[in-house]
């Protein structure tokens, strides 16, 4: 398999019409074409400077949904560690990880997109803190573990894996508020 075709990503629906993604080409995909940005295609092994890459979407995304950027920051890099082309097992994509259906939900074309995901990412943090009574760790919860295991409770769900990805956004979050601002 060539370098290239490595980094391929393929989009196939189902007959209940669930998209997915994957690096495996075959009858019924379709080729999602990544964006072209020099300045983020560009291999770092650095996420500071990946990071520098995204501040203009980032602080246009927290203006237009009313979300902190480093909150933002903070998201993506317990998500994605800045990686526009991230695929997790569970299939969440791109900078802030959208899962397929709720990429659909807030009309993303292209989740490698890095302003369309932000933007998305961003709009649908906003709804939840919003629907959450701007309640920071249940709404990074709802995030990570889906709205429905979070509304209706007063507590973080007893999920591990949401209980560690809460605390580890908020140590971001507070270690991105006492940086200086690039």
């Amino acid at each position: 398999m060539s370098a290239s075709a490595a980094a391929d990503f393929y989009c196939f629906t189902d007959g209940e019409g669930n998209a997915y993604y994957t690096n495996v080409p075959g009858n019924g995909r379709v080729k999602v074409l990544l964006p072209i940005k020099k300045s983020i295609t560009k291999p770092s092994s650095s996420s500071s400077l990946n990071r520098k890459a995204y501040e203009s979407i980032i602080t246009s995304a927290s203006q237009r949904f009313a979300v902190d950027a480093d909150l933002v920051r903070a998201v993506i890099k317990a998500e994605s560690n800045f990686d526009y082309r991230a695929v997790s097992p569970k299939g969440a994509l791109g900078l802030m990880q959208l899962m397929p259906a709720t990429a659909r939900e807030m009309a993303v074309i292209n989740p490698f997109d890095p302003e369309e995901n932000i933007h998305a990412g961003v709009r649908y943090l906003g709804e939840l803190l919003q629907l959450l009574n701007r309640d920071l760790p249940m709404a990074l919860a709802a995030y990570n573990a889906g709205p429905g295991r979070v509304f209706g409770r007063n507590e973080i769900p007893p999920i591990e894996e949401t209980r560690n990805y809460v605390k580890r956004v908020m140590m971001y979050y507070e270690d991105f508020k006492g940086r200086p601002k690039i």
